[in-house]
């Protein structure tokens, strides 16, 4: 029931959760391999609400960005209002307001930068995740859409995390993913956190007070010879981890356990069904104690099923649940990308699937299913040869279905009926197609009837949210930057050109080259290699000011998709594993000739630079071809893959253990792919860039490299960015990132 304000004021009974069983004494699903068991210290970590005070805001923030963009748009119930996520203020915050008007309000200005965004269908509450901080740490909050009622709803526990699943499709709870605190679960830890590798703010602030360093005086500090912030060797941080009594024998395939943890021990991961209201106690849906992602990502509408994701990168799945028993009714391989894989059509008896099962390229899959949830059938309904769906969204009413296909890094977006009338059941109406003014898009949601939502990006635009009515007009949201804003005054904007080349093993390569303007055409320029991260992204024409000021700068960029890179077919994601990755080091290379041969680039003046994944490669590519590259810049980087596994979150260590190999199976092929052990042959300078609250891949890891750079002669310097994670997400601090990237790259290549 709810009062007159819409506020509900007693459990409902009716609801199809409480008929399910799901919102009740919490049902205890039976162990096995995968889940583990649910103790009793389980559930009495399930969340509390905190309630906190209100942050909302006025309609203009107050520090304007000249340009800002606007992403991960979701919409109420009819459609007519969004929430989204906006920089305007300078961090990523919650804003809200009707899809035709510029009248945006923010609702919480707290200075935590917003990740995710979801309105609850009955349209009472949004629910977002923040990363206080700026860190890896996240939590679960919720606010109503006129800005009351904020409160934590998980991941008040700094030594916790908490990420956003869906929403019930009566709006009575939401879905949470609760990642069990580390510290008491894993073996080691207190020697990291002395060392600079743990998680929680507390911990890193005691790490620069054991290492002598002063407080911080700053946002960032460029580090120079003094002041170095030490860290342990790779054999000292490695030493940490403890090999899992039940681990696989000797000689199983990287990451693959018989329900032993890939990784180290520590963590585990659990969904709760929680009331935004906190009227009915928080329900335990599932748990496993040695995950690597899990995320609910529908509910049927009677909430007698649930669709989980779950699994290590590449090895990502489809698991159905019935929450009144939690037995497993059906489960498939997806592919990885966007975690939002699937929705249960209104009835509950199927299952529309992006997945790339048995199959290249994911494709949308038809799962029917009987009473209990079981599969009844699997057919694919629709698919693109050398392509892949990659993002799924369907009308409230599931009957549309919006399809966004990745044809070679471009987004191509069309729409069918999922139940057309007189076709079988295994079948979709014919595709209609709808024209982008966007080269990509990152998002689709349904905003009422007839209506979806896109956040859109391209080479020359900041990212915007533009809306679809009916599936013909595209229309810019009026609070979304305008095209003309994407650079500044006075510099033109680049559009990058393809390029394809053929790796030295024969496997063809592709990227996106930035030409600098002002040169003629033949002219060899100075040229940076940027590689992205994952290394399952993939370099998309989106909107980079990174590239836009190093094109200022008189810099051409390629930016290729080395093998492991997603968008080009399951076997290139598989092309790195193991020791796949001597051949991925290899690739950057051939990339750097290629740019030479059609770039035109400069081959004396050629740089290499990368961010996570690519701060490995860029690492790497500067020892195993030391005469290749003038100079480097490492962002987030893995230096030392043993140091690396023993620093990390535990559920990133094991999702990681499939990609890289495992840290004991695996120890000599990870020590010989490890930067740190071939650093004596390191001849170019080097900066490398870390956030200070970066537990994904720990700073230690690029202070370990500086470190051994400089006591080898070489120079090499840090720049630690204040109120950061593994990815930069404050305006001040990624203009200071970029403007010193720039300035250190120039200095090398120009000079």
């Amino acid at each position: 029931m709810t009062d007159g304000e819409g506020v509900r004021t007693e459990y409902d009974p009716a609801s199809p959760l409480a008929r399910s069983g799901t919102l009740g004494p919490p049902p205890v699903p039976p162990s096995d391999a995968r889940a583990g068991d649910l103790s009793g210290a389980v559930r009495e970590a399930a969340p509390a609400p905190v309630l906190l005070p209100g942050a909302g805001g006025p309609q203009e923030a107050v520090t304007r960005l000249r340009a800002h963009g606007c992403w991960y748009p979701s919409a109420d119930a009819d459609g007519t209002e969004t929430a989204f996520i906006c920089d305007r203020g300078g961090v990523p915050q919650l804003w809200a307001g009707p899809v035709g008007s510029e009248e945006v309000r923010l609702l919480d200005s707290s200075p935590d930068p917003v990740k995710e965004v979801s309105w609850s269908p009955d349209g009472r509450w949004i629910a977002y995740t923040t990363a206080p901080g700026g860190g890896e740490h996240s939590r679960v909050l919720c606010v109503r859409p006129d800005g009351t009622g904020r409160r934590i709803l998980a991941g008040a526990d700094p030594a916790s995390s908490a990420h956003l699943g869906c929403w019930a499709h009566d709006g009575s709870a939401v879905a949470v993913t609760v990642a069990a605190p580390s510290a008491t679960a894993s073996p080691g830890f207190a020697g990291r956190a002395r060392s600079g590798h743990g998680p929680a703010d507390g911990l890193l602030a005691g790490a620069r007070a054991a290492a002598g360093r002063p407080d911080r005086d700053g946002r960032a500090r460029l580090l120079g010879a003094a002041g170095y912030d030490g860290a342990p060797g790779a054999d000292a941080a490695s030493s940490a981890y403890e090999k899992p009594p039940d681990a696989a024998p000797e000689g199983s395939p990287a990451g693959v356990s018989a329900g032993a943890p890939a990784a180290r021990p520590g963590g585990g991961l659990s969904v709760y069904l929680i009331d935004p209201d906190g009227l009915a106690s928080p329900v335990l849906l599932t748990t496993e104690t040695h995950a690597a992602s899990l995320r609910a990502c529908d509910l049927s509408h009677d909430g007698g099923l649930v669709l989980l994701r779950r699994g290590p990168r590449g090895r990502r799945e489809a698991v159905v649940r019935r929450t009144a028993d939690s037995a497993v009714t059906f489960a498939m391989p997806v592919a990885d990308g966007d975690p939002w894989i699937g929705r249960f059509s209104p009835e509950g008896r199927t299952l529309w699937l992006r997945s790339n099962a048995e199959r290249e390229y994911a494709a949308l899959l038809e799962v029917a299913l009987d009473a209990d949830g079981g599969p009844r059938g699997v057919a694919v309904v629709a698919e693109r040869e050398g392509s892949d769906l990659e993002l799924l969204a369907l009308a409230h009413d599931g009957r549309t279905a919006a399809l966004a296909w990745n044809a070679q890094g471009a987004s191509e977006l069309e729409l069918v009926e999922t139940f057309p009338t007189g076709r079988t059941a295994d079948s979709t109406g014919p595709a209609r197609p709808l024209a982008l003014p966007h080269e990509v898009v990152t998002r689709v949601t349904a905003a009422g009837a007839g209506r979806l939502l896109l956040a859109l990006s391209g080479s020359q635009r900041r990212p915007g949210v533009w809306w679809a009515h009916e599936g013909v007009s595209l229309l810019r949201t009026p609070w979304s930057a305008r095209d003309a804003d994407a650079v500044p005054p006075g510099r033109p904007p680049v559009r990058p050109v393809p390029l394809r080349l053929t790796a030295r093993d024969g496997l063809p390569l592709s990227g996106w080259y930035y030409r600098a303007p002002g040169r003629s055409p033949g002219e060899p320029a100075p040229c940076v290699i940027h590689l992205h991260g994952g290394p399952e992204e993939q370099e998309r024409p989106v909107f980079n000011p990174l590239y836009h000021e190093l094109a200022g700068r008189g810099l051409d960029v390629f930016a290729p998709d080395v093998r492991g890179s997603s968008g080009h077919g399951r076997s290139f994601v598989d092309a790195d594993l193991g020791a796949g990755r001597f051949a991925a080091l290899d690739d950057v290379a051939d990339c750097a000739a290629h740019a030479v041969t059609a770039g035109p680039a400069d081959p004396t003046r050629l740089a290499v630079m990368g961010r996570s994944y690519g701060g490995y490669l860029t690492f790497a590519s500067l020892v195993w071809h030391p005469d290749l590259f003038r100079t480097g810049v490492a962002v987030c980087g893995m230096s030392d893959f043993l140091s690396f596994f023993a620093g990390t979150e535990p559920w990133i260590a094991e999702s990681a253990a499939h990609k890289y190999g495992h840290p004991e199976r695996d120890r000599e092929l990870l020590r010989a792919l490890s930067p740190m052990n071939r650093v004596d042959a390191l001849r170019a300078p080097l900066l490398a860039v870390h956030g200070e609250h970066d537990t994904n891949v720990p700073p230690g890891e690029s202070q370990q490299f500086v470190r051994a750079a400089r006591e080898r002669g070489v120079h090499a310097e840090l720049l630690t960015l204040r109120d950061e994670g593994h990815d930069f997400l404050r305006a001040d601090n990624r203009r200071l990132f970029r403007r010193a990237a720039a300035d250190w790259l120039a200095r090398h290549l120009h000079g």
